[in-house]
């Protein structure tokens, strides 16, 4: 595509409408004026004609695949590939997906001659998580004299890949993570003779009883003892919750659900019994009537679990751990087998970064049964979920108890917004502030009474600071690893 630049109007405006009055008003002057105007148009028509192949040959390329981190600046290597190889100037421009946003909308390239290949380095910044993809890119240059730009646009293919950021949390655990001297994630030493079986041998006075083999003896017809080892690699498996529950903002203090909490406590106190006004605030605030997160509302909860199920999988491979990772919604959607190493890292970050909520109710039933199905060996489960609806902590409490048999679970939820116990905030100013805190009150009641129902059953669970998920759960997984739970 052909477009006018300022250097042709100036001329136009120049030449082409000065002479046209001039032979107007003196006939005499009107031959030399429309040479002067013919010969101004035959130039541009000319330099219009070079201009059409002041492109060909050049073509760019991206790469096919390119990782960065969500809201830290990146460079994406461009090469602009110059098949003549003469030396000229062009304007590159890309076609940038919604998410990803640049300071400059176009770049300057001077391409030397006699080189092939030019590297151009573009400053982006991702915004959102998720796969990106870049479709198109184009392309200027100025015709020799300078009257006209030639545009073209050709398609090209860039898969971007936005991962959770790591840095702010890795921050937080920077000691844990730095590993020298006396600082440091270090390798827990373990006691005791292990759980695992290693083998058969024969029966040495001084054994226990509890060790003896009985039907190997009765085979052999002499006393035959096990032998355990320790186990040197545990299995460690974060279980997200990608439901509707997970696509709640937090991070802010008022809004929605600040108001259910005020209604909740109104509803408590028209019935003047405070357990029926209990039930009633639960029943109000439930998590189903928030389905996305509003703009500016900060970042959902599923942002969180991401990242700190990512954290918590670098903490297992420094521990020489296993580490897996189940994701589920009414469904289970993904399951990795725990293992370690750096490209099972990897594995499991492709399989978080292009997670988004689903606006449906878990099924705690089919999380549950898979989980029984398919791990056989004992490991730690921590489920990231929220469990502030009554019904749904009713069925997961009802499936936990199967399984907390088996494994060690560990759940942990995020605590709501204004959820605290009486009493615990001196903020309170209106009438609304009040009923807003003993809202809150009544929940927080709820979620403590549901947390003593699960710890009957073996089975954790704490309401963790949004801010401080990572740092707490890697902090519950040393717990573990130190007391030897596993």
């Amino acid at each position: 595509m052909l477009v006018p630049q300022t250097r042709f109007l100036f001329w136009f405006a120049v030449v082409a409408l000065p002479f046209s009055v001039l032979g107007a008003l003196y006939p005499a002057a009107g031959m030399i004026s429309v040479c002067l105007i013919l010969g101004l148009l035959l130039l541009g028509v000319l330099d219009a004609g070079l201009a059409t192949v002041r492109l060909d040959g050049i073509s760019v390329e991206l790469p096919r695949i390119v990782r960065l981190s969500k809201d830290r600046s990146a460079s994406l290597s461009l090469v602009v590939i110059n098949l003549r190889q003469l030396g000229r100037r062009v304007h590159l421009g890309l076609a940038l997906p919604a998410g990803l946003t640049s300071p400059r909308e176009e770049f300057g390239v001077i391409l030397p001659a006699g080189a092939e290949r030019a590297q151009v380095d573009w400053l982006c910044l991702p915004r959102k998580r998720g796969r990106l993809q870049i479709q198109r890119a184009y392309l200027q240059a100025s015709s020799p004299i300078g009257f006209w730009a030639f545009r073209k646009s050709m398609p090209v293919r860039c898969e971007i890949r936005v991962y959770p950021n790591l840095l702010a949390e890795r921050k937080h655990l920077a000691a844990l993570f730095l590993n020298r001297g006396m600082f440091g994630l270090h390798a827990q030493r373990q006691l005791g003779k292990g759980r695992d079986f290693e083998k058969l041998r024969e029966y040495v006075p001084g054994d226990s009883f509890d060790d003896i083999h009985w039907k190997a003896t009765a085979r052999r017809g002499h006393p035959i003892t096990k032998v355990f080892q320790i186990e040197r690699t545990q299995e460690v498996y974060v279980v997200l919750d990608t439901s509707r529950l997970s696509a709640r903002p937090v991070g802010s203090t008022n809004g929605p659900a600040d108001d259910r909490l005020v209604d909740a406590a109104k509803a408590g106190r028209a019935r003047q019994e405070v357990a029926a006004g209990a039930e009633a605030a639960a029943a109000q605030n439930a998590p189903g009537d928030v389905l996305a997160p509003e703009p500016g509302a900060g970042p959902s909860a599923l942002e969180r679990f991401l990242t700190a199920a990512l954290i918590l999988g670098q903490a297992a491979e420094h521990q020489g751990d296993l580490f897996g990772l189940i994701t589920f919604s009414d469904q289970v959607q993904t399951f990795l087998r725990a293992r370690n190493g750096r490209e099972h890292f990897n594995v499991c970050r492709d399989a978080l970064y292009t997670l988004e909520p689903s606006p449906v109710t878990p099924d705690f039933d089919e999380i549950a049964a898979f989980i029984r199905t398919r791990l056989r060996r004992r490991a730690l489960l921590i489920i990231l979920t929220a469990l502030d609806d009554p019904v749904l902590a009713e069925g997961f409490v009802r499936n936990m108890h199967l399984l907390a048999g088996q494994h060690l679970v560990l759940v942990n939820m995020l605590q709501p917004p204004g959820v605290h116990p009486l009493f615990s905030h001196s903020d309170v100013t209106t009438v609304d502030d009040l009923y807003r805190h003993l809202g809150g009150h009544f929940q927080w009641h709820s979620l403590r009474e549901l947390q003593i129902v699960l710890q009957r059953r073996g089975v954790g669970f704490s309401l963790l600071d949004q801010e401080r998920l990572a740092v707490d759960l890697v902090s519950q997984y040393i717990d573990v690893k130190q007391r030897q739970l596993l």
